[in-house]
């Protein structure tokens, strides 16, 4: 079983930045990618960024020079710092990870997500 907790959303004025985080905690034997997504009402969820274990990233042409994604692999966290936030970036955000664990079976890799934080930016 594996859990991801995410922490960080909030309100916030357009211009403003917050820093999102998530940790994931079970049956973890090793992480490939870790990620965001966001949904806003009535949209499709939408990839925002992610970063492989290998270390590279990719963003969101929206988001590109404005959130950074990083991650702490002794922690199995991943953040996404995000600045100059716009009205545009209000969506419910989601963290997304491939994660491999041991089973009877042998290794197996599943995607799980967070249960979602909510992040408005205000005009």
């Amino acid at each position: 079983q594996v859990q991801l907790v995410e922490s960080g959303g909030g309100l916030v004025q357009a211009g403003g930045s917050l820093r999102l985080s998530c940790a994931a905690s079970g049956n973890i034997f090793s992480i490939k990618i870790m990620g965001w997504y966001r949904q806003a009402p009535g949209k499709q969820r939408e990839l925002v960024a992610v970063s492989t274990s290998g270390g590279s990233t990719n963003y969101a042409d929206s988001v590109k020079g404005r959130f950074t994604i990083s991650r702490d692999n002794a922690k199995n966290t991943v953040y996404l710092q995000m600045i100059s936030l716009k009205p545009e970036d209000t969506a419910v955000y989601y963290c997304n990870a491939r994660i491999t664990s041991a089973q009877a079976v042998g290794l197996t890799l599943n995607d799980y997500w967070g249960q979602g934080t909510q992040v408005t930016v205000s005009s």
